[in-house]
């Protein structure tokens, strides 16, 4: 039987040179386990609209959980847990930690955004975001959003779980609530260039209808209930187009009714 030199020979340099790698990538990580968190950097999406955190608040919410990142070893920074802390905070969207192998520890924060702010019969108040979510009122900042207010009796601690559109789909809560219905006339409004800042206060009659009274004209806006919601805007803003197109007008009328199809009905001061 011919022995093949050659073949065991590349296949002992192949275990010598695999075995060196091993050592090398042991070596490595023994290292990196001793490696500690030098440098901090937290990024929050600061646009001026919305100042609920900054970095200061970051790093003071870390504090008050008696969460350690400078000077701990990265083995011993749990970066999901972290992660996981920030997400619940009631001001943050999306937070996004990251480790590099240098000691740098990286967070970047959205913050939430306030669409709508709701004023229930009891007095309590809360926002709704752009993602249908209950949030808080902040002591730090005050969202410039639309408000709504009148006969909702949703409190913020037993709906806060849920997002505006489960709540909708619940059989139990879909049954009183109006806050599916709130969300979609401020999203409506939020996204028109026209209505956003004419329209700054929505209010709930007892009825269940909504009534709403524009920066200008003096006016109260019955819009019924929140169906046909893109058709019935349509009609009041060609109305105040043509109908209001003069300055004397602006302040002739002291109800517009947009509830009937296909009109626009009147009340005169």
């Amino acid at each position: 039987m011919k022995v093949n030199y050659k073949k065991i020979l590349i296949t002992v340099l192949w275990i010598i040179a695999l075995s060196g790698l091993m050592a090398s990538l042991a070596f490595v990580s023994k290292k990196e386990t001793k490696i500690v968190a030098k440098q901090l950097e937290i990024n929050v999406n600061q646009t001026g609209e919305n100042d609920f955190v900054d970095e200061d608040d970051i790093k003071r919410y870390f504090e008050e959980r008696n969460d350690v990142i400078l000077n701990t070893e990265l083995k011993n920074i749990d970066i999901n847990s972290l992660e996981k802390a920030l997400n619940a905070h009631p001001a943050i969207e999306n937070a996004d930690l990251s480790v590099s192998v240098n000691g740098d520890v990286k967070i970047d924060v959205l913050q939430r955004t306030p669409l709508v702010r709701v004023i229930t019969m009891s007095g309590e108040s809360y926002y709704i975001d752009s993602q249908s979510k209950l949030m808080p009122l902040s002591d730090k900042f005050t969202a410039r959003v639309l408000v709504v207010n009148g006969h909702i009796y949703e409190p913020f601690v037993r709906r806060n779980m849920y997002s505006v559109k489960e709540i909708a789909k619940n059989e139990i809560f879909s049954e009183v609530s109006m806050l599916d219905d709130i969300y979609e006339m401020a999203t409506y409004i939020t996204n028109d260039s026209i209505l956003n800042p004419l329209i700054q206060q929505l209010s709930i009659n007892e009825e269940r209808e909504f009534e709403m009274y524009p920066s200008v004209g003096g006016h109260k806006i019955i819009f019924g209930e929140a169906k046909d919601i893109a058709e019935k805007f349509e009609k009041l803003k060609l109305f105040y187009n043509e109908g209001l197109n003069k300055t004397d007008n602006w302040n002739k009328y002291a109800i517009v009714n947009l509830k009937y199809k296909n009109q626009v009905v009147c009340t005169k001061k």
